[in-house]
């Protein structure tokens, strides 16, 4: 049990009849007339929904216990996604709608943290930058480079970014796995 005082990014609550909801933004409100409050942005585990969530502060709530593991993904067996424990070597599967778009940024052997609650994986937590090869991108136009634009260019996981104009096939990028932004060329 926790107090809304506690709230944390990332803290996995039990609410609404054993739900799952983590804690994906808090703000503390002291109005001028009134009591305080906490007004919260929650997502489902399970599902994915985010609902805004206003508690009394200093109200009770329960929270999950998730172990979060440091996990090796292996490979794509076409249906499941593969990881290895790093402690006790366990592989486990992991469904596509499980992992969700977290696949767009793992190559094999990266390591990633998977959140388990009563032994049942709950989401995958990847870096929050990684670096990937651009596959395939169209040149560069010549010329007019005082307009900062992007083009398309597809990493070597599959998935599609937009990039600077300066970036060619073969280089390195880095890439912020929560939004899918170019940061950089990777060094």
């Amino acid at each position: 049990m926790a107090t809304t005082n506690d709230l944390k990014n990332g803290m996995v609550l039990k609410l609404d009849g054993g739900e799952l909801w983590q804690v994906v933004e808090f703000l503390h409100v002291k109005p001028g007339k009134g009591p305080a409050f906490v007004r919260s942005k929650l997502k489902n585990v399970l599902s994915g929904k985010i609902v805004d969530k206003t508690f009394n502060a200093g109200v009770k709530v329960e929270t999950a216990t998730v172990d979060r593991r440091d996990m090796q993904y292996l490979y794509h067996d076409g249906t499941d996604h593969v990881f290895m424990d790093l402690e006790d070597y366990d592989q486990i599967p992991l469904s596509p709608e499980l992992v969700g778009g977290a696949a767009d940024y793992m190559l094999e052997n990266s390591n990633v943290v998977v959140a388990m609650h009563d032994g049942k994986a709950l989401f995958v937590e990847l870096p929050a930058a990684v670096e990937l090869s651009v596959k395939h991108t169209e040149p560069g136009l010549q010329g007019d480079r005082s307009s900062g634009g992007t083009k398309p260019a597809t990493l070597e996981t599959g998935a599609e970014i937009q990039v600077p104009l300066f970036i060619e096939e073969g280089e390195k990028v880095k890439v912020d796995t929560r939004s899918g932004d170019y940061l950089s060329r990777a060094s």
